[in-house]
């Protein structure tokens, strides 16, 4: 079976440093689309395999692909009392 590429999406993702190494990623806009990896390059990596199979999931199952598009981002500071 040949597949086509049809179009190229951007995604966000998120990593954080985990206090026992290596770094979790998230992507904001695939909800529970989360990953792991030992180092940032292998962090993005896992990512980018990670989004792939959870649009092949979408499209599996007849389900909406959510983009980017609209999505604004801000960065907010709160209070922090001790």
């Amino acid at each position: 079976m040949t597949t086509n590429i049809v179009n190229a999406l951007s995604y966000r993702i998120l990593l954080r440093e985990e206090p026992e190494g290596g770094y979790t990623v998230t992507v904001p806009t695939l909800s529970g689309c989360i990953t792991y990896g030992e180092t940032i390059v292998e962090a993005i990596a896992m990512a980018r395999e990670a989004i792939e199979l959870y649009l092949e999931s979408l499209v599996a199952h007849h389900e909406e692909i959510l983009t980017e598009e609209g999505t604004l981002e801000y960065t907010v500071m709160v209070p922090v009392y001790a």
